[in-house]
């Protein structure tokens, strides 16, 4: 199977696919056309004596400054160069990837102006991983991501560098190594490159694709702590989510049913006489409902994100190209921060029902021990959770309502789109943790609910779990037991359908 970049519909799926190898993007003669169409729109204002900014001009404060044909090339080059001014730790391979690939589906929309040759030699670093570093500081989301993806480009021009396995080589040795001779930029495609929001949209669609699996597992964690407590089922009956159909909330509640069926130690205390349970159990529906509204949302934004076209100006004939603000991040960084929320309490709700398995009551052990005193169980692992609980909270102020301005003025709103992307995967990377001890907690609540039998998906994934971490018989260094936690949940080994 291929795609057809410029043509195709990109969603998350078929990204992450082609960041994978599985499935091969191409540039069918179609785009090849659009693509030297716009090129040629381009080289006929670079050639007139009208301004137009971008092509015969400077950039932001410097767009009333009208530069000559023959210092095109070098105010092109002069723009990647200046621009590649990110701080603090390379961004993971994969995102690299993810904003190479999105960044040429957006050129071969034919509204860019940039060269063939120069989409073609991005195609040639995405198709032999050749994956340029990349700072994860510096952008504020607004003339698009400026400093990621300037230096995600400046391997074109044979500066900059790309990872070699887990080391870090220059970008001049890997062109040589390939024998590839650096490229020079001519009129619009420095900026064409370095304007958009691929930065802001990549950790979008990592956030997306990790969150999908953690709103499933947080209704499987859920489960098996009901399963464990000894809680009801009745909160989850679709007749009282009818008359409040928000479709998240439809979704988890017909999830949970799934996961209570034809479960015997459900029906055992069917008619127990506990009036409810405590809302952390109770109102998963409702919370984890929600979770999946924002996730929903932002989704949504995303689709369209993936085939738009954010660089600047949009060339629409060889007479006009418009400067307008394609590139501004504000549509994805509120949905971002709004996410953020969602995925925070996902884990606040999954710490609270921790607590409620370690409190001792509906027959548990109290910590989860029977011989509690001498050995303290399952008493500390929550004070983890709780931890990454209050660093979740604290990550969730939205960077969106902030706005900072710069470029002298002209750039007097930005997004600060990019610090809500990473702040987003921050949280995810905490949340894999939470629900991770919510499990081995669970599972260890099971123990003491046997000979009892449960839904068909619990009873395998306690298995899953039980071949990596064992039953809790006395106290023992539990940091292995956690780390191999994560690990399942990061690999999704634990099984959610």
């Amino acid at each position: 199977m291929t795609f057809n970049y410029g043509f195709d519909r990109l969603t998350v799926n078929k990204l992450i696919k082609i960041s994978k190898g599985g499935l091969k993007g191409i540039l069918s003669s179609q785009t090849i056309e659009k693509i030297n169409s716009c090129r040629q729109k381009v080289e006929t204002m670079a050639g007139s004596n009208k301004a137009v900014y971008g092509i015969n001009t400077g950039f932001g404060p410097l767009c009333d400054v009208q530069i000559t044909p023959n210092e095109t090339n070098k105010l092109q080059k002069n723009l990647l160069i200046t621009h590649a001014v990110g701080v603090g730790n390379p961004i993971d391979k994969a995102l690299s990837k993810i904003m190479m690939i999105c960044k040429v589906h957006a050129l071969c929309q034919g509204y860019s102006g940039i060269r063939l040759k120069v989409i073609e030699r991005i195609l040639f670093f995405i198709e032999h991983d050749l994956i340029p570093v990349v700072p994860e500081q510096g952008s504020v989301g607004a003339s698009g991501d400026l400093a990621p993806l300037s230096h995600l480009f400046l391997p074109l021009l044979g500066e900059g560098e790309f990872w070699d396995g887990d080391t870090i080589m220059s970008a001049r040795k890997v062109l040589d190594k390939y024998k590839l001779q650096p490229i020079v930029l001519e009129a619009k495609e420095g900026l064409a490159l370095i304007n958009g929001t691929q930065f802001i949209l990549a950790h979008a669609v990592i956030g997306l694709y990790k969150m999908k699996y953690l709103l499933d597992l947080a209704d499987v964690a859920g489960a098996i702590s009901i399963e464990g407590y000894k809680g009801s089922a009745s909160p989850f009956k679709e007749a009282l989510h009818v008359i409040r159909p928000f479709l998240g909330v439809i979704k988890v509640a017909k999830r949970m049913r799934m996961l209570f069926k034809n479960s015997k130690n459900i029906m055992s205390h069917e008619n127990c006489e506990r009036v409810q349970d405590p809302y952390s159990m109770r109102c998963i529906p409702q919370v984890h409902g929600a979770s999946r509204s924002a996730y929903m949302h932002l989704k949504d934004l995303v689709k369209i994100e993936l085939n738009a076209v954010t660089d600047n100006p949009i060339v629409l004939t060889d007479t006009e190209a418009i400067s307008g603000g394609n590139f501004h991040g504000q549509p994805l960084a509120m949905a971002l921060d709004y996410t953020s929320i969602a995925a925070s309490e996902l884990g606040n709700i999954s710490d609270r029902r921790c607590y409620l398995l370690i409190e001792g009551k509906f027959g548990l052990p109290r910590l989860l021990t029977k011989s509690g005193g001498l050995n303290s169980g399952f008493m500390i692992p929550q004070y983890t959770t709780a931890a990454l609980v209050t660093e979740n909270k604290s990550l969730c102020f939205p960077p969106s309502a902030d706005s900072i301005p710069t470029s002298l003025g002209q750039e007097d709103h930005v997004s600060m789109g990019s610090i809500s992307g990473r702040k987003l995967n921050q949280i995810l990377g905490n949340l894999e943790k939470i629900l991770a001890i919510e499990l081995m907690y669970g599972v260890q609540a099971l123990e003491f609910r046997r000979p009892n039998t449960f839904s068909k998906l619990i009873e395998t994934n306690f298995k899953i779990i039980r071949k990596k971490v064992k039953k809790l018989e006395e106290d023992r260094l539990l940091k292995d037991d956690i780390n191999a936690m994560i690990g399942m949940v990061k690999n999704r080994i634990i099984k959610v359908k």
